[in-house]
Order: C-alpha cells, then structure tokens, then sequence
C-alpha cells in the first residue's frame, strides 16, 4: 500500500431537524393546545484510531464526508429522530488541523480513540415552546441548526520512540532489521529507503518502537534528496540515533557527513536538533579492528557534545545486543514522546 501522510478533507457535520407547529386535536378534548415537537440533533463526525492502518492513502480518493441530518419534529410532542454520527477511521499518530482557524485540534494516539471534529447542529424548537400565560396557542416554531463544516489537514507523524537517521547507504535499514523483526528493503545503492519504516526491538523485558527515514543529504533543507519531508516523523520520538558509515576511505568526509547531517537538523528544526542523540558507527566488519577504533575515537572527539557512542555492524550483528540494551536502559530515564506542537516559524 503507498505510504501517504498528509491529506486534506472538509467535514460536514448534519443539520439540525425544525421544529413543527402542531395543535392536538381528539376528541373529547376541546382546546388541547400546542404539541408540536422539536427536530432531532444532526449526526457529528468523530476521527477514530484504527491501529491496522499505516497510511492516510484512502483520503486520496475521498475527501468529503458529511453526516446525516436530523429529522423534523411532529404532533404529540414528538422530537425528530437525530442524525447519526459519523465516524472517520485513521492511523494512530495521526494530527488534525483546522486550516481555516489556523489551529491543532488534536491528536489520535491509540486504538479506539475518537476525536470529535464537526459537532452536528441542534434541532429546532417546536409551538409547544411559546405556549405561555399571554399566548395559548403560539403559531411559531425555529428551524434546526446548521451543523460545523470543516476544512482540516490530516498529518501522520509515525509513534516512534527511536528515530534513525543519517547520509543514503550509511545503514540505517540493516540497523532497523537487526533491532527489531521489520523487513525494509536494503540494497548498496542509495535511497533504497524511500518512506518511513517501522520496527519493534525487544530485550527480552522490555519494547520499543524505532522508525527509520529516508536518508539525508547535503542541502536537504533546500529540498534535495528525500528524507527532508518525512523529518516530521522524527519530532515525537524521544531518542535520536545518528547512523554513520565509517568504513568511508576518506575519514574526512565521515565527519564532514556527521556535520551536514547536524546543519540540515538545525535548518529544519532547532527543537530536532535538541533532541538526544547518540551515534553508532556502523560497518565495522569493513575495518580492521585498529581502524575502526581509531575512527571511533576520532568520531567521539569530534561529537563531545553527544557523548554516546556505540561500534556496531549492522551487517554481522556485532555490538547490536549492547545497543539494544542500552536504548532501553536510557528510553526508561529520558521524558514521555512530546505532546505535538507547531513546525517552527520561517
């Protein structure tokens, strides 16, 4: 299924029913005065977490929904039948923009969760209202309420508390594979990585969701490459894990890449490029075991700001125990995912 996470779509909550004007008229009952009834209530639209789905590609081809309106009133004090209210199924970590109020209305995180986004408008008052001490027999009733109409912006943001990221081909979909049973697709070119992948890692007490994004390249922030746009998917995670090749023949051009990735973080969002960070020197098997702590120690002098830094390959498997232990060990002291916010202002 193609992985699509931005969708836009007006809502289109159910009117209210009108109220009636009715006289009850029996017999044996002389004057039996006002009876007319209000209109029903107009079905509301709810979003709904449904935990199978990954992607908001059905809002591609449907993009209106409305609810049923309610029905009028009738004699005997009858109110109408109120509409039913529609429900509207998306991913879990899905986020709801009002794109005429400018505002976030909310946030779908689990299963079953229901946002209510188009409240369907009140019924009408029917005669039996206006009855009063100056007016027996009131001739007037309201019409039903116009149910909120909507334009909002959908916008998946993948639940994930790990992300990877770094440069095409440095090894963040091996590295996924080994954390976790998920089966991206990896090959020695780059951008095989072409929309985010989930996996879950699991050290045997405890779980964690990792999500791996399409790489970055130098000028991302000016729209070359790919993963630029799926970036967002990285702002709820709570740990970062910056994935560099250092089997590079050029050890330059490894930091080089270390600082690029870092620049185009900070152009995107200041408040990404906060995030704690660890790196993990993959492709060591490439090296022989001078070398890679050699580059290792190079790479950990260059980056003393992010202290944390573990040798792995991600191809043969070596040190992805230690890693997985220590993520765990320090997702359980780092914060909650962050309540969505705002992209920074230009």
């Amino acid at each position: 299924m193609k992985f699509v996470d931005e969708a836009l779509i007006t809502v289109q909550a159910g009117h209210g029913g009108n109220g009636v004007v009715s006289f009850r008229r029996e017999k044996f009952v002389p004057r039996g005065g006002p009876d007319g009834g209000d209109g029903g209530r107009g079905g509301s639209i709810y979003l709904v977490g449904e935990g199978g789905l990954g992607t908001l590609v059905d809002f591609r081809t449907r993009t209106l929904f409305r609810a049923s309106h309610g029905r009028p009133g009738s004699g005997a004090n009858r109110t109408g039948a109120s509409g039913e209210d529609l429900e509207i199924r998306v991913p879990p970590g899905t986020l709801v923009h009002d794109l005429k109020a400018g505002l976030l209305l909310g946030e779908i995180v689990t299963h079953g969760e229901r946002l209510l986004v188009a409240r369907g408008g009140d019924g009408g008052f029917g005669n039996t209202h206006y009855k009063s001490s100056v007016d027996r027999a009131p001739r007037r009733s309201t019409p039903g309420h116009p149910g909120e109409e909507r334009r909002l912006r959908l916008e998946l943001r993948l639940l994930a508390d790990v992300g990877l990221l770094g440069f095409p081909n440095a090894g963040k979909s091996s590295l996924l594979a080994r954390l976790s049973h998920a089966h991206p697709k990896i090959a020695d070119y780059p951008f095989t990585t072409l929309t985010p992948q989930l996996g879950v890692a699991d050290d045997g007490e405890r779980r964690w969701v990792a999500a791996d994004v399409p790489g970055l390249v130098r000028g991302a922030a000016e729209g070359a490459g790919l993963g630029l746009r799926f970036l967002n998917h990285l702002r709820r995670t709570r740990l970062l894990l910056h994935v560099v090749d250092v089997s590079l023949p050029d050890e330059d051009e490894i930091l080089d890449r270390v600082r690029a990735i870092v620049s185009e973080l900070e152009a995107f969002d200041p408040r990404l490029a906060a995030k704690p960070r660890w790196f993990i020197a993959n492709k060591i098997d490439l090296l022989t075991p001078e070398e890679a702590r050699e580059r290792c120690a190079r790479l950990a002098a260059a980056c003393a700001d992010h202290p944390r830094l573990f040798a792995v390959s991600a191809r043969e498997g070596n040190g992805i125990a230690e890693l997985v232990g220590a993520v765990s060990d320090g997702l359980a002291h780092l914060p909650g995912r962050p309540s969505p916010e705002p992209p920074p202002a230009d």
